[in-house]
């Protein structure tokens, strides 16, 4: 709780130490763990990372968390961080884990194995207080004959979210029929996607095939990723197909979105018999129906977004530890106060991330 508003931070990560692969793993896929050096059987598993970026990287790190670091980030440096910026409760996405599912060219049996090694481990990981580290199940888009069954696992660990990356798969876009049966059940399930893009990813990524700095690739991928995985599920259908799916787009900003469902719905005004069979309603219509976003506190125009989307949409994550995370982040989205309602506030920080992840 900070300045009497309690908070959910609806997108935290975990610094996965490297010791886990090897420990999780399924003894059959133990030549694939990860070097110390981020590398699989020789090869690296990003892209486009220069030495001076892994650098300055890990040297921000280790001046705003020093303690976490000498404790491998493990689940008490988690908590602890959380108590010093007064965040109630955590809601935890992958790190490295999610450059590993952003392979394109790694097998599906792999991918599944990385999977199952990942969540194995953040069960145990979340199990030091369950009630404030909140796990959110990796789930693989390479193999989707098992995304349902790794679905079913992670209900059991008694979790409410998924992580999905929103770029293509195996050439597949979110909206391929081949992942019908998944969307059908996280829908039956109430179980929320949080969409969540890896920079310097292996996978197509907007941006990365032009741009070769870490300041244009992150730029370029994380918003634009997320504008495509939108479009993607709009035109695809899914969210017509399925109303009562909860989707959330983290750490991209929210500053894309006004535009976004301003020119899609101008689209769809013009060439609205084009898509008539899967999208029955202004794509803004879906977004508000069934979407969240998860805001920057710096973003300028928040008061606009709210007054063009409402305020029943908005989220708030850290990002805690990446380089992305300010110490003080939490105090700067609390210090919104002073331009935003104090109802909207309460959405924003508790009630809107509670209704998307289910939390009782």
């Amino acid at each position: 709780m900070l300045k009497k508003y309690q908070i959910i931070d609806a997108d935290s990560h975990v610094l996965e130490p490297n010791h886990i692969w090897k420990n999780y793993l399924e003894p059959a896929f133990q030549s694939f763990a990860p070097s110390p050096n981020f590398r699989i059987k020789g090869e690296k598993i990003y892209h486009k990372i220069s030495d001076e970026i892994k650098i300055e990287g890990v040297k921000q790190i280790m001046d705003s968390h020093p303690l976490s670091v000498l404790n491998e980030f493990d689940s008490e440096s988690h908590v602890r961080a959380m108590k010093q910026m007064g965040v109630d409760v955590s809601f935890i996405y992958p790190t490295y884990g999610l450059w590993l599912l952003a392979i394109d060219t790694m097998t599906p049996q792999v991918a599944g194995a990385f999977t199952r090694a990942y969540n194995n481990w953040l069960l145990n990981f979340c199990s030091y207080n369950p009630q404030i580290l909140k796990g959110v199940g990796a789930i693989s888009l390479h193999a989707p004959e098992e995304m349902v069954l790794e679905l079913h696992r992670i209900v059991e660990f008694g979790w409410k979210a998924i992580c999905l990356l929103p770029n293509p798969v195996k050439g597949r876009l979110l909206s391929d029929p081949i992942y019908e049966d998944f969307w059908a059940e996280c829908e039956k399930l109430g179980i929320a996607v949080g969409l969540h893009t890896a920079a310097h990813s292996r996978l197509p990524t907007t941006g990365a095939d032009r741009f070769n700095s870490h300041f244009a690739i992150h730029a370029c991928a994380h918003p634009m990723e997320q504008m495509m995985a939108l479009l993607a599920l709009i035109e695809g259908g899914v969210l017509e197909r399925y109303p009562k799916l909860k989707v959330g787009f983290l750490e991209s900003g929210c500053g894309w979105l006004p535009y976004w469902l301003w020119r899609l719905d101008e689209e769809y005004n013009n060439t609205q018999w084009e898509v008539k069979e899967n999208v029955k309603i202004k794509p803004s219509e879906y977004f508000r129906r069934q979407c969240f976003i998860a805001i920057e506190p710096s973003e300028p125009y928040l008061d606009k977004l709210i007054e063009y989307i409402g305020s029943d949409n908005i989220l708030f994550g850290s990002d805690y530890p990446h380089t992305d995370h300010r110490p003080k982040i939490v105090e700067e989205a609390v210090a919104l106060q002073e331009c935003l309602p104090k109802k909207t506030m309460q959405k924003i920080l508790w009630d809107n991330p509670a209704r998307f992840y289910g939390l009782d």
